[in-house]
């Protein structure tokens, strides 16, 4: 179980404290315990996360990650692969790297990602090639289209694909979730770094909103279960009010602070007490 390192008191959903570091010898969450619930199918449950900056154990743009909330919250136990930057190919690897330290020793999976997909102008492709193939039909030879799953690292849908398939061959037994990315705000990290709101298309000519679509079919397609952060989270950068929940109001509304990544733990936590923590009968 990874330590956190931030101390955030929070009342009856309230932050009555200041965020601030916690000293290194005394890294603590402190949740009220109104807002927990402990005692659910998901307590001592050991949870893999995969994703991107918003993920990283580095805390960027925040004191409190979302996953040490829920770790209060929920009672899980974390195991954390989310690294900045990272796309949908990275999260492959984040994979490889989970099953090489973890084996299938954990019993819930979570992705968060696909802001980087959009804003590095990964193309959509295609979940799909369609061929014609014979097939027996009631006894009766027929010719039918045949689909075939598009698994490569060069578009959208083939990096999913090619992260889905290899979890459902190796964790057949887990549960595993993915996770919508949030609307993104401004944000200038350097003057080679400058990323526009998401009112913005990118270099391609798409919307956000065509990946987060993507994210819901893949979804339907491998069978696992979706949490739409983009539209239940309610965060939405691109008004002043909700700056408050975000790193910082001129220069970066893509990260949460810990008040948004509190309001994220939240509504995952309600989403993942409707689902299963796992399959396996104990």
């Amino acid at each position: 179980m990874i330590a956190s390192a931030c101390f955030v008191v929070l009342m009856a959903g309230v932050n009555v404290s200041a965020q601030q570091m916690a000293p290194k010898d005394a890294p603590k969450v402190v949740v009220a315990d109104s807002e927990k619930t402990l005692h659910s199918q998901w307590q001592g449950k050991r949870v893999a996360y995969l994703g991107d900056s918003m993920t990283d154990k580095r805390r960027v743009g925040t004191t409190c990650v979302y996953w040490e909330y829920l770790t209060e919250l929920l009672g899980v136990e974390p195991s954390v692969y989310g690294i900045s930057g990272n796309m949908w190919d990275g999260i492959y690897r984040q994979a490889l790297k989970l099953h090489e330290e973890k084996g299938t020793d954990v019993d819930a999976i979570l992705i968060f990602a696909g802001t980087n997909d959009y804003n590095h102008n990964t193309p959509i492709g295609q979940f799909f090639t369609e061929t014609m193939k014979q097939t027996n039909h009631n006894g009766n030879v027929v010719t039918r289209k045949y689909r075939t799953p598009v698994v490569n690292d060069t578009t959208f849908c083939g990096r999913i694909n090619k992260v889905m398939s290899y979890l459902k061959a190796n964790y057949p037994q887990q549960q595993i979730v993915i996770m919508t990315p949030i609307h993104r705000g401004y944000a200038k990290f350097g003057e080679k770094n400058v990323q526009p709101d998401e009112n913005y298309c990118n270099g391609l000519g798409l919307y956000i909103d065509s990946y987060i679509d993507v994210l819901k079919q893949s979804a339907s397609y491998w069978a696992v279960p979706l949490i739409d952060l983009y539209s239940l989270s309610g965060l939405y950068p691109l008004a002043d009010a909700q700056a408050q929940y975000f790193h910082n109001a001129d220069t970066d509304r893509l990260h949460p602070n810990a008040a948004g990544d509190y309001r994220l733990a939240k509504t995952i936590q309600y989403q993942l007490l409707s689902l299963p923590s796992t399959f396996v009968e104990k």
